[in-house]
């Protein structure tokens, strides 16, 4: 909870007092807290350094290398064709931001963060897509000033500000849509744990991209029927997908722009999955409102996605994702008030949310008209 105005404000000019930093650099029952302030206002000051590093690593695949054992710094160097002393600093590096350890003897092994990497498919291309925002953000004043969109991110992201978004051909949504899919079990997971969708007929995915969603949806919903709504390039990549899952008697995919065309009718549950967060309201508002209308009468819109100021998950939520969908050119994370002022406005009258497991991945809105 925020401190009263009149408290921050006496706290501020304190902390700001080079006395005061002085003082608790020399006072016992201060000195812990003084270490603890500087050495998280350093890593938001070395922030871009540590995920240069962890770009590298994941440039030289070095988390699959390690993962059968500790090696030596010579030999990690050979593998990873970089002289000895480039890789001992980036080794010595890893390991002080734990995605790698010092195991003795002049070698290093899997740090925590580092297994996390491996046993997460989705980070590695997250990691590897970032120069993108590194690059809209490389002078972050020229980025803000210039509106949402106009660099990197957008041309990537090519659907977001598209005027004719149906239109566009394969190659231009292809490596988005394989980027999208690769994060979508983990998101999946935690909106499914919070939903039973079973209890449905048919369930419809709106913007639903290769198809992952509702993959894991089947696992869980054996007698439910699947329909997919994305654009036309992306429809068809998902079709090739429920093929090869052996899901083609039971799921299909339709291809249309959710912002102007009308939506399959039909369906008791529709879920909106990371796409109401990547789209300013007139176009979120559309695309619910659509949902609205397609749904069969008692349905369910489901929505899964980050909300902003989600509790521990701040620094994503608000900070990540507030810059980085403003270089992408297009939406915003909302708060669940907001989401739910949205839904509202889009036709729904009776909006709940559902706790998530992770919030930092997603949380849960349920409305129903």
């Amino acid at each position: 909870m925020p401190l009263p105005g009149f408290l921050a404000a006496w706290r501020d000019r304190l902390v700001a007092d080079p006395r005061f930093h002085a003082l608790a650099e020399r006072l016992p029952f201060l000195r812990p807290v003084a270490r603890r302030r500087a050495a998280a206002l350093f890593d938001i000051v070395s922030g871009f350094v540590y995920s240069q590093v962890l770009l590298a690593c994941v440039r030289l695949d070095l988390f699959a290398l390690l993962r059968k054992g500790p090696m030596r710094v010579a030999d990690i160097a050979a593998a990873c064709d970089l002289p000895d002393e480039g890789a001992r600093r980036l080794l010595v590096a890893a390991a002080a931001i734990g995605l790698l350890e010092e195991r003795g003897a002049g070698r290093f092994g899997l740090g925590p963060h580092g297994a996390a990497v491996l046993g997460n498919e989705a980070v590695a291309p997250m990691v590897l897509h970032h120069p993108l925002l590194y690059e809209d953000l490389a002078d972050p004043l020229a980025c803000l000033r210039r509106g949402p969109g106009g660099g990197a991110l957008a041309r990537y992201w090519a659907y977001a500000k598209e005027t004719q978004p149906g239109a566009l051909p394969d190659a231009r949504v292809a490596a988005y849509t394989d980027l999208m899919a690769a994060s979508q079990p983990m998101v999946a997971r935690q909106i499914l744990d919070a939903y039973d969708v079973s209890r449905h007929r048919r369930l419809m995915d709106v913007g639903g991209g290769a198809g992952v969603f509702l993959r894991e949806a089947a696992a869980r919903a054996p007698a439910t029927e699947l329909v997919l709504f994305d654009l036309p390039p992306v429809a068809r990549i998902a079709s090739a997908n429920f093929d090869a899952w052996g899901l083609g008697a039971r799921a299909r995919a339709v291809g249309g722009d959710a912002t102007a065309d009308s939506l399959p009718e039909g369906a008791d549950a529709i879920s909106l999955v990371r796409i109401l967060h990547d789209h300013d309201d007139e176009a979120a508002i559309a695309i619910a409102s659509a949902a609205r209308r397609a749904l069969a009468p008692g349905g369910v819109l489901l929505v899964g996605e980050p909300m902003a100021g989600a509790k521990g998950a701040r620094a994503v939520t608000d900070a990540y994702f507030g810059l980085y969908l403003y270089a992408m050119g297009s939406g915003r994370a909302r708060t669940p008030d907001e989401l739910g002022a949205l839904l509202r406005r889009s036709g729904f009258s009776t909006i709940r949310f559902r706790r998530t497991r992770m919030p930092i991945l997603a949380g849960v809105a349920v409305a129903s008209a």
